[in-house]
């Protein structure tokens, strides 16, 4: 595998250190912005909620757009470029927000920088390399956005315990997304090989193979029973996780899956994609059960790490499979798609998983989680033809 790693095209590395520098932007933003919300402009939940959820529909919605659109326009570049300096000067205007509205605005500005670059960016990795080292390019850029996860928070606990004003934390962020945005521009717009030039892309599913219409069917069903993992923190803390410790919960799952998402895609380069997505959806089938089932505070922890395996194993693979199923000129459109489908399913999951909560118990809902997944890893074994490594 290092062998590998060093003969990546320096596109994949690019990627990786930005998505590294932008991640660790947004993710020193996200926790201090509920801070921020309440203690200085007096919003309440129903104002975040407001926030986030207008924010994330749209970043849905316009990763299909601009994935078409790049397809069409045959650059990808643009558009990466654009979506990491859309949300990089979006974040350090914060300092200026008088009110809840002024966020929602700028916090929309993010995701739409979000779902511009999403989709473009995938198809670009997924352009520059060769297919037998597509699970790894893809391992390595998740490993680089979760060290991202890991490092972000940390950065903002540790600007906090110093009692840095809110206010200039989020000026911190903008060193990140300014050498993020600086790195896009290194990046080549990769030669297309087109196996059906007079193909034009699409808006409809129906121009995508079929292959990856029952992937994307598969998906919507795994992702149907993977809610907001804000339930499994609200897990851990009815466990009896103690406040404090709980964003150090959350890092161990983003460590992990930092650690081990390079070896784990890079090996479904040599035994398949489906194998390994199939083994993932296992992990969290049963951890989701197990989870369920759990009751004490030191539980947590080894479950929250084997959730991070479930991520390593899945999260840049289900993303190598998606570019092995449709011919180059369609990737954009395909990974809109599936990041559109992904993202819109979330929706229902949360409400479905919080209505079994609530009216029957915790159990029920961590179980209805645990069938999806676990249905969902029979039909891609049985449904979905298995790709050749």
């Amino acid at each position: 595998m290092l062998t590998a790693l060093r003969t990546l095209p320096s596109t994949v590395w690019l990627l990786g250190l930005v998505s590294f520098f932008n991640d660790t932007a947004g993710e020193l933003v996200y926790p201090v912005l509920p801070l921020y919300l309440a203690s200085v402009l007096m919003a309440g939940p129903r104002a975040l909620g407001l926030i986030e959820g207008i924010a994330e529909a749209t970043g849905s919605l316009l990763k299909l757009v601009s994935g078409v659109l790049s397809d069409r326009l045959r650059h990808t570049k643009r558009w990466v470029v654009a979506g990491y300096a859309i949300a990089g000067l979006s974040r350090p205007l914060l300092t200026l927000a008088t009110s809840w509205p002024l966020v929602l605005a700028l916090r929309f500005a993010d995701r739409i920088g979000k779902g511009l670059r999403s989709s473009p960016r995938d198809a670009l990795l997924a352009a520059t390399v060769a297919p037998q080292h597509r699970g790894l390019a893809f391992g390595l850029h998740r490993a680089c956005d979760n060290v991202g996860s890991v490092a972000g928070p940390l950065l903002a606990a540790a600007l906090l315990a110093r009692q840095v004003p809110l206010e200039r934390i989020f000026l911190w962020a903008s060193l990140g997304g300014a050498v993020a945005v600086a790195l896009t521009l290194l990046i080549r717009e990769p030669v297309r090989v087109e196996s059906r030039p007079a193909l034009r892309p699409g808006w409809t599913l129906a121009t995508l193979p079929p292959a990856f219409r029952r992937y994307l069917a598969v998906l919507v069903l795994f992702t149907l029973g993977n809610a907001s993992n804000m339930f499994l923190l609200l897990k851990s803390r009815d466990a009896g996780v103690a406040d404090y410790q709980v964003p150090l919960l959350w890092a161990l799952v983003s460590f992990t899956a930092a650690l081990f998402s390079t070896p784990l895609s890079a090996l479904s380069d040599r035994i398949g994609r489906s194998r390994l997505i199939l083994a993932g959806w296992s992990v969290y089938a049963l951890f989701y059960l197990l989870l369920g089932l759990a009751g004490q505070a030191w539980m947590m922890w080894p479950l929250f790490a084997f959730y991070g395996l479930f991520m390593a194993a899945t999260e840049g693979v289900e993303k190598a499979l998606v570019a092995d199923l449709v011919p180059q000129e369609q990737l954009g459109t395909a990974f809109g798609w599936f990041n559109l489908a992904a993202g819109l399913t979330l929706l229902p999951a949360s409400l479905i998983f919080g209505a079994l909560w609530d009216a029957l118990a915790p159990t029920a809902a961590f179980a209805f989680s645990a069938a999806c997944a676990a249905l969902a890893a029979l039909l891609l074994r049985l449904w979905v033809h298995p790709e050749r490594p």
